[in-house]
């Protein structure tokens, strides 16, 4: 699995190096350099205020490639902005190691990041504009699909509960939490929380 960086020129953040230490490093005039045909993550690194459709204009991803946002200052409008560019995630430039490797393992597999608080703050918002519309139109398929104690996981989650919230509230440990998520993904044909947000809350995926 190849990785490239991408960004405006300078020494590669620390994190990042010790996070990805083969990856490669490219000034943003040299993203047409990435061979389409090679497996990889890209990751395009915006500082606080640029715009993604203004510094990266035209992203041409491969079949088997993935874009990550590496972004100084992350908010919800960049995130819903970086995911409605093509991107699978956007997170903060200096998150530690480890979260960047797992930024890379969750979108490697074909899910969507964003980061815990700020999933929160858009599933939040989310359900709080598409709530009233979501229970007039009463779409509750996916509940049939769902046993009730799922449902119960499946709504916590929608609202924007992590694992370990969602186990206190449900008197159960975190490690069943996290069994009864898995299910509700593989039983909907989801891949992550803010796709089963998304579906709970009256969007369409």
């Amino acid at each position: 699995m190849q990785h490239w960086i991408v960004c405006s020129g300078g020494a590669l953040i620390p994190n990042w190096l010790e996070a990805m230490p083969q990856a490669i490093l490219l000034r943003r005039n040299r993203l047409v350099d990435i061979p389409l045909n090679e497996v990889g993550i890209i990751w395009l690194h915006l500082a606080a205020n640029e715009d993604i459709e203004t510094v990266y204009p035209g992203l041409n991803l491969g079949s088997a490639q993935q874009a990550v946002v590496l972004a100084d200052a992350p908010n919800q409008e960049l995130i819903v902005a970086s995911l409605n560019y093509g991107a699978s995630g956007c997170c903060n430039a200096y998150a530690a190691p480890e979260v960047l490797q797992q930024v890379g393992l969750v979108v490697t597999n074909g899910g969507l990041w964003v980061g815990q608080t700020l999933l929160k703050q858009l599933v939040g918002s989310t359900a709080k504009a598409y709530g009233a519309q979501a229970k007039k139109a009463k779409n509750e398929d996916w509940s049939a699909l769902l046993s009730e104690r799922e449902q119960q996981v499946a709504r916590l989650v929608a609202r924007g509960s992590s694992n370990r919230e969602v186990a206190e509230q449900l008197s159960i440990s975190e490690r069943t939490a996290k069994a009864h998520l898995t299910s509700i993904f593989d039983k909907l044909g989801l891949r992550d929380r803010l796709q089963l947000s998304l579906k709970i809350n009256g969007l369409t995926i």
